[in-house]
């Protein structure tokens, strides 16, 4: 049988050395969402940290390994959320951290990134066009390049949160879990399917980024010209081939929704569960509202995986009066 590049002797490794305060985070039935959804829903709370969101369990493996024995300097990609992360990890161990992102990214994303004393530039285009940027910077200045899901740490920093699950009672019939560049699907995916196979890894993905889903039904690379969704987070339009490989032996499915779901699902979770989330971690609500009869009657865990949001976009979005 084919292996993923995972392995879960060195993910439970990889706990050990994330700072506690990623760890172990909120995992509770929801039940105020349940009459809306049709199911037993419970969610994993990736956003109760100090950057708010699950990127950091990754880039505290790499920003440790790089401190035992390695350059002491990294640079980035990011679409807001690693870039913060890395800079979180890399400023505790003495790292020096570039991020190179689109300036249209999220204003509040980039804001924290530079107030976590990274070094931050921006570039035109989207987020393939800040990881050439990024390559281009790792060459020239001979330092470390951080690529988010191909660099396996990211994904066994992500995978931990696959052991928290699997380690709940009651177990759960499936794991929704939104689908970018792959870390957090193949990582939390390779753990549940190692030990706990009967539950369902299903990957959701924006209908407006469709790039790893299409190449999962394709079950081969298939790449977009351009994307056209507010969920940032996962917006990607180049699938890593080595990420697809490892995600066609964990995943079960892989839905896409449409942007109207994704905002009910922010809308939903903010009045019935009290959450502010960025539209990546909407992606799980979204996929239960448009698969009601599909999920009727099960137990369903949804990983809600950042809460790194511009507050005017997101008050337009949920329709609340801004603050």
């Amino acid at each position: 049988m084919r292996q993923t590049r995972l392995d879960i002797a060195r993910i439970r490794a990889a706990r050990r050395v994330i700072d506690p305060v990623f760890l172990d985070t909120p995992l509770y039935r929801c039940e105020a969402l349940e009459p809306h959804l049709g199911c037993a829903v419970s969610v994993k709370l990736e956003t109760a940290n100090p950057v708010r969101s699950f990127k950091a369990r990754g880039t505290e493996v790499v920003a440790s390994r790089l401190a035992e024995h390695g350059p002491r300097a990294v640079v980035c990609a990011s679409a807001g959320n690693l870039g913060q992360a890395l800079a979180w990890s890399g400023r505790g161990r003495g790292l020096d951290v570039t991020v190179v992102a689109s300036r249209f990214a999220t204003v509040a994303k980039l804001d924290r990134i530079r107030a976590l004393g990274a070094r931050l530039e921006l570039v035109d285009g989207d987020h393939e066009s800040a990881r050439e940027r990024a390559a281009a910077v790792a060459r020239h200045e001979g330092i470390r390049l951080v690529e988010d899901s191909l660099d396996i740490e990211t994904c066994e920093g992500a995978a931990t949160i696959g052991l928290e699950l699997v380690d709940a009672e009651p177990s759960f019939d499936a794991v929704l879990i939104a689908l970018g560049g792959g870390a957090l699907a193949t990582g939390v995916g390779h753990v549940v399917k190692d030990l706990a196979p009967g539950t369902e890894v299903i990957c959701v993905q924006p209908l407006g980024a469709p790039a790893m889903t299409r190449s999962w039904h394709s079950r081969r690379v298939v790449t977009t010209d351009s994307t056209d969704t507010i969920a940032d987070g996962v917006a990607g339009r180049h699938p890593i081939p080595a990420v697809l490989d490892d995600l066609l032996l964990v995943a079960d499915d892989a839905l896409l929704v449409e942007e109207a779901s994704i905002v009910a699902g922010m809308r939903m979770l903010l009045h019935h569960a009290g959450l502010v989330v960025e539209p990546s971690a909407a992606l799980g609500v979204a996929a239960l509202l448009e698969n009601r009869d599909r999920f009727a009657g099960r137990h369903v865990v949804t990983v809600i995986c950042g809460s790194n949001v511009d507050m005017a976009a997101y008050h337009r979005w949920v329709g609340t009066a801004s603050l």
